[in-house]
């Protein structure tokens, strides 16, 4: 069984009472839709209707940072959105990021600064470093700190991230 929502414009199925409904967005630059139910977080459709693993459930209640994605260009702990609040919004994971230059510059630091070592709350991490850098090329180490402030890494403590992320800011932007 199905009907309009409230507006009259997306279709809202329910079967054994269970609410399905289409959400459509941009996913890394590609229009995407996918059905899923009021009540599912957008990690959850990221990951399971998706196939978007590189967004890690961690904590579930938006602390740890690990799910953190862009929406609408800004970072944002996907576990406590609802997957409908993305609809007609742009998302972008690492995935999306992929061959994006400061990006690149940001992984190879992590890398060679050491920033890595389980790796979980790397894609998070990764995620919030490049909107901080994209937004301020020239960060200080207080900055930086601000910056990745929703993403906890229990293996490195904090200090070879930040050392990362200014290693990265310096490859991109010099003074």
């Amino acid at each position: 069984m199905s009907c309009l929502d409230e507006a009259g414009d997306k279709r809202v199925h329910w079967e054994d009472e269970v609410i399905t409904m289409k959400v459509r967005f941009e996913l890394n630059g590609k229009k995407v839709e996918a059905e899923t139910t009021p009540y599912t977080s957008l990690l959850d459709m990221l990951r399971e209707e998706l196939d978007t693993k590189s967004v890690k459930k961690g904590c579930e209640s938006g602390e740890c940072g690990a799910c953190t994605v862009l929406v609408d260009g800004l970072p944002m702990t996907s576990c406590i959105i609802l997957a409908p609040q993305a609809e007609g919004r742009h998302i972008t994971t690492i995935e999306g990021l992929e061959h994006n230059p400061l990006m690149i510059d940001l992984r190879q630091s992590f890398i060679e600064n050491g920033a890595i070592q389980c790796g979980f709350c790397t894609p998070g991490m990764l995620i919030s470093s490049y909107a901080l850098l994209r937004d301020n090329p020239h960060p200080t180490p207080e900055d930086v700190k601000i910056g990745i402030e929703g993403n906890i890494c229990r293996c490195t403590g904090f200090t070879k991230i930040i050392e990362a992320v200014l290693d990265a800011a310096e490859r991109i932007a010099p003074e």
